[in-house]
């Protein structure tokens, strides 16, 4: 008589997520063995035991782990157990990584001529002003492109742009290769991600454009970012509708990010008597620099703040702010074409319902 606390396959299947098949192929693969077959009747019959190690298996399949590993991944300890999974990660990223480099030669292949060269930049450089304002990004289904990076080209200048809606960063860089055509378009901001190691190493790259994508160009390759379909939200319209600045400040960036690394969700930012000061958790945190304007307290989210300050240029940094509910525009006094709007909070707890673009 079959022991009535052993499962039947077709309920321990259901039980762990995988077919019956799939239990009958591990049994004869040997990975997963039932605890009793009828000899009698064939049938397969699974403990309580087994749940864990056959929920297990499944995820493993579904990191592509190969059996001949899976074998030994019950065997061993739980430290090499979880460096079989480290393993089969990197095994993973590499195969993809492949994947994208062959699909980016592909569309590249798709058309003769790769494009309208719209400029030339240092890698590092684009890579450094990439990753400047990528803290700005949100992925938002509804809204893709404030995933991406709005990049506008004329002769003169090369701009890349991004928000989430509560922040905007716009950084600006003077190309060593000038084109004689203009040209804008919003890139993937994961495909651009991507590429951020390989610009580092490059000494140059070129930005070139075609009808289906964007391409960076250097001696040794290629990299190809897609380009969103989705409108990008409409930033100069913003930026030209920003009421009067009411107070400034000159701040120096190491100070604040060293106190902000303790802070409390929201921080108050407080002018009185021509010094400027940090509201932390009650404690008032005064702050070398300058302030002018009369006496205000404005609250940000940590959130917001702390990324602004994180990616700005050098340690002397200028907040120009416009009262308690509007953007604030902090830049980098060193190198004043990197620019970020931040939202405040209201009266120091976070506020989600006045969106800067």
């Amino acid at each position: 008589m079959t022991d009535p606390d052993l499962m039947p396959i077709g309920a321990f299947a259901k039980r762990v997520g995988l077919t019956t098949s799939a239990l009958r192929f591990y049994d004869d693969a040997d990975v997963l063995r039932p605890e009793l077959v009828d000899p009698l009747t064939s049938y397969r019959f699974y403990g309580e035991s087994q749940v864990l190690p056959a929920s297990q298996l499944r995820q493993l399949r579904e990191i592509g782990m190969p059996l001949s590993t899976i074998g030994r991944f019950f065997t061993v300890s739980t430290t090499e157990a979880a460096l079989l999974i480290d393993q089969q990660m990197a095994k993973a990223s590499a195969e993809a990584a492949s994947v994208q480099r062959t699909a980016e030669m592909l569309k590249a292949s798709l058309v003769a001529d790769p494009g309208i060269v719209i400029g030339a930049l240092s890698g590092p450089v684009i890579a450094a002003a990439i990753d400047e304002v990528l803290a700005s990004t949100v992925h938002d289904p509804e809204a893709p492109a404030l995933a991406g990076i709005r990049l506008e080209a004329d002769p003169g200048s090369i701009s890349l742009t991004t928000t989430d809606r509560y922040r905007l960063a716009t950084r600006t860089l003077v190309p060593s290769k000038a084109s004689s055509v203009s040209w804008s378009g919003t890139l993937v901001g994961e495909d651009v991600q991507a590429t951020l190691s390989w610009l580092r190493r490059s000494p140059t790259v070129t930005l070139e454009v075609s009808e289906l994508s964007f391409y960076f160009r250097a001696e040794d390759g290629v990299a190809h970012c897609r380009l969103h379909t989705e409108i990008f939200p409409d930033y100069r319209l913003l930026l030209g509708s920003l009421p009067e600045v009411t107070h400034r400040l000159t701040i120096e960036r190491r100070q604040v990010l060293k106190a902000l690394e303790h802070a409390p969700a929201t921080i108050g930012l407080r002018i009185s008597g021509g010094r400027s000061s940090l509201l932390l958790s009650g404690t008032d945190m005064a702050l070398n620099g300058t302030a002018k304007g009369l006496d205000v307290t404005v609250w940000f989210e940590l959130t917001t703040l702390f990324p602004a300050l994180r990616h700005a240029l050098g340690n002397d940094v200028l907040i120009d702010l416009r009262g308690t509910y509007q953007p604030a525009t902090i830049r980098s006094a060193d190198d004043g074409d990197l620019t970020t709007l931040v939202m405040p909070c209201r009266a120091g707890l976070p506020d989600r319902t006045t969106p800067t673009a």
